[in-house]
């Protein structure tokens, strides 16, 4: 099932399909990473839901809401 990371439960685990973004955001998502194939972890959204921390190759990252909206998951 394909979700956007923004809409994935703290613990979830899923695959990045696809990022939706384009011109620097696309750009600096791939630059920390988040690239097609890769395995995502959701740990944790912020008291105010923005913003949420994922574990992507062995390191943590914190994304704005809006820039989780542009990555499809295959949630596992």
């Amino acid at each position: 099932m394909v979700k956007k990371l923004s809409e994935m439960k703290p613990g979830e685990v899923g695959t990045v399909v696809a990022i939706n973004g384009f011109g620097n955001i696309k750009h600096r998502l791939v630059d920390m990473g988040v690239v097609p194939g890769t395995a995502v972890r959701v740990m944790k959204y912020a008291p105010l839901a923005d913003p949420v921390e994922i574990k992507v190759k062995n390191f943590e990252l914190s994304l704005r809401v809006s820039e989780a909206q542009m990555i499809d998951i295959e949630v596992q």
